[in-house]
């Protein structure tokens, strides 16, 4: 292993415009990612028919480096402007975009990079280290151990509200109920769409949290009239302390490595480990009540997991042959049109190639860090502009980017619903992120239950005797129960007039 990855840094010290490539690719992922609609997808898949003109090894380094840099992208736009540029920076909106407007913009763009980065860099090293033993692993995941996943990002709706926790469950359930609308995924049948072919194909994801996201923040700016306007004067990116480092150490290692082990199982991807991130920092933070209020651990939960999820998604392709996300679906193009069929002997028939990507991946995230700083600071100089130009600007740039996806005026009409249902959940205190979190998981959880139970012949004790499922079920049981007993004694507290220790914090705070 050593002499391989001795060869990969000779081959890359002896060619110097991989570097340039790799920094280029980064740029533009990061450009890519902070669009509305042109998510990393799009820049990868641009950039393939380019890789022509490249060996397989320049032409891997491209398109992993876009990979990288996109996922963090999708930040800068959500903690700026409340509108996820792409599907994975949802979760950091949620409190990276309370955080900005309290006059912290650059603090919450300095946690996104840096736990990007760390989350990117633990992804990697785990794909360098473990990609065999883990891509194993992610072969004994049925459809019981996905439902058990998705049931344990679920549960945490109970703990994410921080208001009444009847009006998260009501979200979750709405997020639920509209995950199930379109065509059922087993029998084909047509479900809530009442006779309307423009529901056919359900509702999109990435319309609807661009709708309730970016759409539903400009129509609120809007109706707060123009002295409540917020404009943010000055934004220069702050690298968190390193006190700020420890306070964060345990989510940001407990959310790199829901990342990294969730983007190793194929079809996953970084946008249900961002999700899971939250809603476990949410459930065993002291104060789950504060998140979506603005605090640091809602931004480096998902922003470390997004892109963990990364170097896990590799996994499976160069070890399987199987894409752990989208992405890496368009990626195989990329290696295939090099006659490189990735899978088990890839390892020992292009070791160079592998270990150079490994190499590459982690030099871009590290460059991530240098080029974000940087870039994060232009785009912020937009909000310096009179929001009654930015809130129109934003509203064309996210129905161009929606429209792009599939070139679908479907997608536009969804945008539209779900920016007034947005509007409608902010005004009458509903949590966004509990809608959020079923309208992603609950799809995996559906479609995961009904093909384990018509595998296990409707025996629902097959979920809780395999070794996997059972265990993550029972951590969903004892999880649920803790968020719900620690919203009743908060409740309880409140009614008796009792501030206690954490009133007193929040009041020095």
């Amino acid at each position: 292993m050593l002499d391989s990855y001795l060869s990969a840094l000779g081959y890359m010290a002896s060619n110097p415009f991989t570097f340039l490539l790799i920094i280029f690719s980064v740029v533009w992922g990061i450009a890519f990612g902070s669009i509305p609609g042109l998510t990393g997808i799009v820049g990868v898949a641009l950039l393939i028919p380019f890789t022509f003109a490249f060996d397989p090894i320049e032409g891997l380094l491209l398109l992993g480096g876009v990979y990288v840099g996109s996922t963090f992208g999708g930040s800068i736009s959500a903690i700026l402007f409340n509108t996820p540029g792409s599907p994975e920076a949802a979760c950091t909106a949620l409190d990276g975009y309370p955080m900005a407007r309290q006059g912290q913009a650059g603090k919450a763009l300095g946690i996104a990079l840096a736990a990007s980065a760390i989350g990117g860099i633990f992804g990697t090293v785990v794909l360098m280290v473990a990609a065999p033993p883990l891509a194993r692993l992610a072969l004994e995941f049925g459809p019981p151990e996905y439902f058990a996943l998705a049931v344990l990002g679920i549960t945490a709706i109970a703990s994410i509200g921080h208001g009444s926790v009847l009006k998260a469950l009501m979200a979750g359930l709405l997020g639920l109920g509209v995950a199930t609308i379109g065509i059922d995924p087993l029998t084909g049948m047509p479900r809530f769409t009442f006779g309307s072919m423009m529901l056919l194909t359900g509702v999109g994801f990435v319309p609807a949290i661009i709708g309730i996201f970016a759409l539903a923040e400009v129509l609120q700016r809007f109706g707060e009239g123009p002295q409540k306007g917020y404009v943010i004067d000055d934004v220069s990116t702050e690298l968190p302390t390193i006190s700020e480092f420890i306070q964060t150490r345990v989510t940001l290692l407990r959310s790199s490595v829901i990342g990294t082990v969730i983007g190793a199982l194929p079809g996953v991807g970084a946008t249900t480990a961002a999700f899971i991130s939250y809603s476990e920092a949410s459930r065993w933070s002291k104060h789950p009540e504060k998140f979506g209020t603005g605090v640091p651990e809602g931004i480096a939960a998902p922003e470390s997991a997004n892109n963990a999820a990364v170097g896990g998604s590799m996994i499976p392709l160069l070890a399987l042959g199987i894409p752990g996300s989208a992405t890496t679906a368009v990626m195989i193009g990329g290696l295939t049109i090099h006659g490189i069929i990735p899978g088990p002997q890839l390892m020992q028939t292009n070791s160079d190639l592998v270990y150079s990507v490994f190499i590459g991946m982690m030099l871009a995230n590290l460059l991530m860090l240098i080029v974000g700083v940087r870039m994060a600071r232009y785009f912020a100089l937009v909000l310096k502009a009179p929001y009654a130009l930015v809130g129109p600007a934003i509203v064309v740039l996210c129905m161009t980017g929606v429209y792009a996806l599939q070139n679908n005026v479907v997608d536009l009409a969804v945008m539209l619903v779900f920016g007034v249902v947005g509007f409608a959940m902010r005004r009458f205190g509903f949590p966004v992120a509990s809608f959020i979190i079923g309208l992603v998981l609950g799809p995996i959880a559906e479609l995961s239950l009904r093909q384990g139970l018509m595998l296990s012949d409707y025996d629902v004790t097959a979920f809780v005797t395999r070794p996997i499922a059972g265990t993550l079920l029972l951590f969903s049981a004892v999880s649920l129960i803790y968020g719900l007993a620690g919203q009743f004694l908060r409740t309880r507290r409140k009614l008796n007039g009792d501030t206690g220790p954490e009133t007193s914090e929040e009041a020095k705070a």
